[in-house]
């Protein structure tokens, strides 16, 4: 049942943020607040008129300070933001478990004070388990060791590796959390925990940028400006995180997409034939044109005057291996099990792309084609344009094709700059109707894999 909501609690709301950093008014402006206890905690309804829910028994015992309110508010937003389920299309007890684990430790990096934190030791027990994996350890600080939690001294020393990685710099990833959880936890016992937000509807269900599109590049603004843990938060990131991983390269019958990009981005011509080879050749040929050679100064001092003279002239060598692409492959955590046929993609136009494929999400990784082929894959599982643009400008890359699902961030300043001063293709995996609008202003060419 959905209540009037007070104003005092709508001025609670706004008060917990700092306007001007967080830019927080305009988006509580897009957004209904309403207070309703159909719900336990708190959600985001994703709809073309998009609701703030808010329990307001559960912010009278449990987020009673602008601090707290603050985590709760910036909690379903990541939610919202990450678009879990493009990952995960249909979530789980367990799913939803590791995503609140993995958020809350994110939010703890980049707020680690008492008054912040406190929301989730308040509300987890450190004594129970999982409950104790959503929340930081006692007199818990970035970069400081901590003892192990109560609730995981009978449990494995792998639990504790993977709970102490959560909240170290690095962080953990999904899957360290998933294999722990699903070795310990009957999917059934997950249903019991009393998780923050609403994961029984569907607000985090689907495309946000389809059901809400302003609501998507509002929330994504905001939080791309949040302050910075010690690795950045980026796009669609899922925390900093350098994670190897091995990628089963497969064929696509889309592949042909991603060559006609490759030939366009590396000549002008067409087909097999478009990269051009920019070496060079001597010939030497006949010419009237005195020149002084051996074979010349030999007659002469017979006393013969010859005719013709051998000269060498420079032709460029137009065949194919000329100039190659520079591929940047987004390998981050919102592209999931497409990896595969894009390895394959791009595997299979290799006669086009330069010898260093460059993976990245918030970081650049460079493979070689042969690693490649075998499936070497590092990612941090954010997402940003910026790294994309610094290893181009730093390497002075003039021909390069982006392959990603779009979601990069917009680039700006001397990036924007760099990238609209290279031939860029962009390689969209999905349809153009999923693709947004960041790299429109620098791409010279798209094109559309359509996974």
């Amino acid at each position: 049942m959905i209540q009037s909501t007070s104003n005092q609690l709508i001025e609670r709301i706004l008060g917990s943020f700092s306007s001007g950093f967080y830019a927080m008014h305009s988006l509580l402006q897009l957004v209904a607040i309403e207070e309703t206890k159909s719900i336990p905690t708190a959600a985001v309804e994703c709809k073309i008129a998009p609701r703030l829910l808010i329990n307001p028994d559960f912010v009278r015992d449990h987020a009673d300070t602008p601090e707290k309110l603050m985590m709760l508010i910036m909690h379903e937003l990541h939610h919202v933001l990450l678009g879990h389920t493009r990952l995960f299309p249909t979530a789980t007890p367990v799913d939803n478990l590791v995503f609140d684990a993995v958020i809350n430790a994110l939010l703890c990096k980049i707020f680690p004070d008492q008054s912040y934190t406190s929301f989730f030791t308040e509300y987890y027990d450190d004594r129970d388990f999982p409950h104790c994996l959503l929340r930081p350890p006692r007199d818990w600080k970035p970069g400081r060791l901590f003892e192990k939690p109560p609730a995981l001294r009978d449990k494995p020393d792998e639990v504790f590796s993977v709970y102490r990685l959560l909240y170290s710099e690095a962080g953990a990833s999904y899957d360290d959390l998933y294999d722990i959880l699903r070795k310990l936890i009957p999917s059934s016992k997950c249903k019991n925990i009393q998780l923050l937000g609403d994961h029984s509807g569907d607000s985090t269900e689907g495309f946000l940028e389809n059901r809400s599109p302003v609501l998507y590049e509002a929330v994504r603004a905001i939080v791309e400006k949040w302050p910075q843990p010690p690795n950045p938060i980026r796009g669609r990131s899922l925390g900093s995180l350098l994670e190897n991983s091995d990628v089963r390269p497969s064929r696509t019958s889309r592949r042909g997409v991603l060559r006609r990009l490759l030939a366009r981005i590396g000549g002008e011509g067409r087909g097999r034939a478009a990269i051009p080879n920019r070496s060079e050749r001597h010939l030497t040929v006949q010419s009237p044109i005195p020149h002084l050679d051996r074979r010349t100064a030999v007659l002469r001092g017979l006393g013969s005057k010859p005719l013709l003279f051998e000269n060498r002239v420079r032709s460029a060598n137009r065949g194919r291996g000329g100039e190659r692409v520079h591929v940047y492959l987004d390998v981050s955590g919102s592209i999931g099990d497409l990896k595969g046929p894009l390895y394959g993609a791009v595997f299979d136009s290799r006669e086009f792309v330069h010898p260093q494929v460059h993976l990245f999400s918030d970081a650049i990784h460079d493979i070689s084609l042969a690693e490649l082929r075998k499936g070497v894959c590092k990612t941090t599982h954010g997402t940003s344009i910026d790294c994309v643009a610094q290893h181009i400008q730093k390497h002075l890359v003039r021909r390069a094709v982006l392959i990603t699902d779009g979601f990069v961030g917009r680039p700006e300043g001397i990036h924007h700059e760099t990238l609209a001063n290279v031939k860029l293709g962009v390689c969209y995996q999905q349809d153009r109707s999923r693709v947004p609008a960041d790299l429109d202003a620098v791409a010279d060419h798209a094109a559309y894999l359509e996974l």
